[in-house]
């Protein structure tokens, strides 16, 4: 991994050679130079696309970050075939050496210098002549910086605690000492409250670009993480009734329906626009690489590295038409006819993120859009932030709109908080499987142990990364001394 600091010197090589990392409509950034930056709209929006580009790294959300979390939380079981780089997260065998752990620190810190490149000349793109660029616009443009500076950020505190941060680029070789997490969610609320008042509503931006919605979500999430639970709500509720479930829960996961009406914030995948540079821009996001390796990994036709875990499965309750809709079992109809035999004899495969629903095999070019948040991730955390508020009979509506959407008996009211905490915990296990939130919620209630010491999870150590390695012996301000426990 390059040193944080080195990244602002590929800024003009980096930030502005990308990636389109979605549908939008670019202007080749290959042409800009420094001294034409932000003297228009295409030039600022293509500054803003480039930070959107490490949400689609190999490093984060187009294979590493899938494989890291849906391992850690016991949701996959591995098959012969799966890699060592990825297997040590099975059984927290992972160490600062780990090159997932490198690439995921490294595509995100180099996503916030992106994001901050944009931030940092904001007075420079409020010069820009309305008739050229809308006071609207250059909010708007300025507000998706901070959100996706937030959202890197809160990667980065959430795995490894303190971390360094910077909200400017640096400009000398030593590097940033670590600072205390409470100062990095500080700057990520500040960063999500003011990107809520400049970016556009749902449904005003081109499909696939922050709008306040997400700016919500987002500020819901990170305020319920530090057990902030009244802002939590009070951001949750931005987002109440903005957003509507999809009637049919698998529409969610599927190529044909990007960006849907349950969609709050996804990774954006096109394989139209090409991926020539996805094994060569791991970390940078340059170059074009929109699309997913997902299919081709999970595929029980193809590559089938993992497959889900007995535990997940038996989640599910009689007749939960969501396991359906997540795993493939023998007797299953797909593309190409039915299923009268799972490769290994597993007792189920993937079905969540797989287009074997319209074609009989996998390829590397995946176009399914991989949901950030989701209207339900929503409604199920407002159940939970209600129910620590001790309104019990809200977080019980919340838990029943998600129940409801798939045809699930709904609870009844007079539960206590105990037993309502244990249905947010069951409906999120089963509604959200394979979207890479248990991990992240088993750390945060205190229950990781519980249910991962089995696989060699150990309190204290694996509720975070280590330091990557190479961090320590190139940043002068990091020290060995600096890294997490255990490690």
């Amino acid at each position: 991994m390059k040193r944080i600091h080195t990244i602002t010197l590929l800024l003009f090589g980096l930030v502005l050679i990308n990636s389109c990392d979605n549908d939008l409509d670019l202007v080749n950034p290959n042409e800009l130079s420094p001294e034409t930056f932000f003297e228009n709209r295409e030039q600022v929006e293509s500054a803003v696309n480039a930070a959107y580009a490490n949400l689609q790294t190999i490093g984060t959300y187009s294979r590493n970050l899938f494989y890291m979390f849906d391992n850690m939380s016991g949701e996959n079981m591995p098959n012969p075939q799966l890699e060592q780089d990825k297997r040590i997260f099975l059984d927290f065998s992972f160490d600062a050496s780990s090159a997932l752990v490198t690439n995921y620190w490294d595509s995100f810190y180099r996503g916030i210098n992106k994001a901050n490149f944009v931030i940092e000349n904001s007075e420079r793109i409020n010069e820009i002549p309305s008739a050229l660029l809308s006071d609207e616009l250059k909010d708007k443009y300025i507000g998706e910086a901070k959100f996706l500076r937030a959202l890197y950020y809160f990667h980065i505190v959430t795995r490894f605690g303190d971390a360094p941060l910077f909200t400017t680029n640096p400009v000398d070789g030593e590097g940033f000492p670590r600072s205390p997490a409470i100062d990095i969610y500080n700057q990520i609320v500040l960063d999500l409250e003011e990107a809520a008042q400049q970016l556009l509503a749902p449904g005003a931006d081109e499909p696939g670009r922050a709008t306040s919605g997400a700016a919500y979500a987002l500020l819901g999430k990170v305020h319920l993480y530090q057990e902030n639970y009244e802002q939590a709500l009070n951001a949750f509720n931005e987002v109440y009734g903005q957003y509507t479930l999809e009637p049919n829960y698998f529409d969610n996961f599927i190529e044909a329906n990007p960006n849907g009406i349950e969609a709050i914030f996804e990774v954006q995948y096109q394989p139209s626009l090409g991926n020539a540079e996805f094994w060569f821009s791991d970390v940078s996001g340059a170059g074009p690489n929109a699309v997913s390796v997902r299919g081709q990994d999970y595929g029980m036709f193809d590559w089938f590295n993992v497959y889900p875990s007995d535990d997940l499965r038996a989640e599910y309750e009689d007749g939960d038409p969501r396991f359906g809709h997540c795993f493939y079992v023998v007797g299953d109809e797909y593309a190409g006819g039915i299923i009268d035999e799972i490769s290994l004899g597993r007792p189920a495969g993937w079905k969540k993120y797989q287009n074997y629903y319209k074609q009989e095999n996998e390829n590397m070019q995946s176009g399914i859009n991989h949901s950030i948040i989701r209207y339900a991730d929503v409604l199920l955390m407002m159940a939970e932030a209600a129910n620590e508020l001790n309104d019990q009979n809200a977080a019980i509506g919340y838990i029943n709109e998600v129940r409801d959407r798939v045809g699930m008996p709904l609870l009844e009211t007079g539960l206590t908080q105990t037993e309502v905490f244990e249905a947010v915990v069951h409906e999120r296990k089963v509604e959200l499987a394979g979207e890479q939130v248990r991990f992240p919620d088993l750390v945060r209630w205190g229950m990781a142990a519980e249910h991962l010491s089995q696989f060699g999870f150990q309190p204290g150590i694996h509720e975070l990364f280590p330091i990557p390695e190479n961090e320590i012996g190139t940043n002068l301000n990091i020290s060995s001394g600096d890294q997490n426990p255990g490690y």
